[in-house]
């Protein structure tokens, strides 16, 4: 199965649309467009992962670094994960989902289960899980 990544927008927000296997191999390339976002001054980011069929340690350490530089720059990150594969197949989007709360690190995430949700503006009163 082939890995991309895939640059959009949605106003302020870089949505980075990912599918294919998360493993060693590809890992570095998420790793890389997310720092080429924030490079270009991008402090909002949503990384669509509804489209990933596989996802290793290597791909958890992408997200969990992706989430400490994001708070470092004071920035923004959203996740979509649809809880039940719905995009495609069973185990589009789920695995992650499920891997993700397996390893105890989801609650750490602001996970949306699609891109319209995730680009909305959030409520004042709601807590910012990169504060955590």
């Amino acid at each position: 199965m082939t890995f991309e990544v895939t640059d959009g927008g949605q106003g302020e927000w870089a949505v980075l649309r990912v599918s294919g296997e998360m493993d060693l191999v590809t890992s570095p390339v998420l790793r890389q467009r997310v720092h080429d976002a924030v490079a270009d001054g991008r402090r909002s980011i949503v990384l669509d992962l509804s489209r990933v069929v596989f996802c290793d340690s290597s791909g958890v350490g992408v997200l969990i670094a992706t989430r400490r530089l994001m708070r470092s720059c004071r920035g923004r990150l959203r996740l979509i994960l649809p809880a039940d594969g719905r995009t495609g197949g069973p185990a589009e989007g789920a695995h992650v989902n499920r891997v993700l709360a397996a390893l105890g690190v989801r609650r750490l995430f602001d996970v949306h289960p699609d891109v319209v949700s995730a680009v909305a503006p959030e409520p004042e009163d709601e807590a910012d899980p990169l504060s955590a």
